[in-house]
């Protein structure tokens, strides 16, 4: 397996996305009804490709894979198109020290000569939620994507796969 290292593209080894609130200490906004997305980070895995990479343009729908392409709702629309797995990862600090909080993959489909792309931007924006409130949804992901994803997390960080919690140990099982 390996992770993102073509030499014309910076490697990422962080899991955040900004360490600021933008809104800090302004005194007429409280906050309320806000997300942080901090501790988020989203990873793309190519199983054509054997590889794994962390792309913080994912989070506007700006990943590598995804600029320069129409996205539609049809499959059908996409006939050529080469899969990919778009992972939302959610790290958390426990007593033992930070793990990996929540795990959540959404499907797309890319077709680079066509510029066209499938995908469902619902999934997506839902599976980030669910990344965020701590759950692990990986069994949609075919074996080898899940392989390949399972890899790249304990290789990332071996103490945060191991404080993690069993429910995702077992996922990648």
């Amino acid at each position: 397996m390996n992770s993102f290292d073509d030499k014309d593209q910076k490697k990422s080894n962080q899991f955040t996305i900004m360490k600021d609130d933008p809104i800090d200490g302004h005194p007429g906004y409280s906050g309320g009804g806000t997300i942080s997305l901090e501790n988020m980070s989203p990873l793309v895995v190519d199983p054509n490709e054997d590889k794994v990479w962390v792309d913080m343009g994912a989070m506007h729908a700006r990943s590598e894979v995804e600029k320069r392409i129409k996205f539609v709702t049809d499959k059908e629309e996409v006939p050529n198109g080469k899969p990919y797995w778009l992972v939302w990862v959610t790290v958390e600090r426990g007593e033992e020290g930070p793990y990996y909080h929540g795990v959540a993959a959404s499907y797309l489909e890319v077709d680079r000569e066509a510029r066209r792309g499938f995908k469902i931007l619902a999934e997506h924006v839902n599976r980030m939620d669910k990344s965020l409130k701590g759950r692990i949804v990986v069994n949609q992901m075919d074996d080898h994507s899940k392989k390949l994803l399972g890899d790249f997390l304990k290789e990332f960080n071996a103490d945060y796969w191991k404080n993690s919690i069993d429910e995702l140990k077992q996922a990648f099982a």
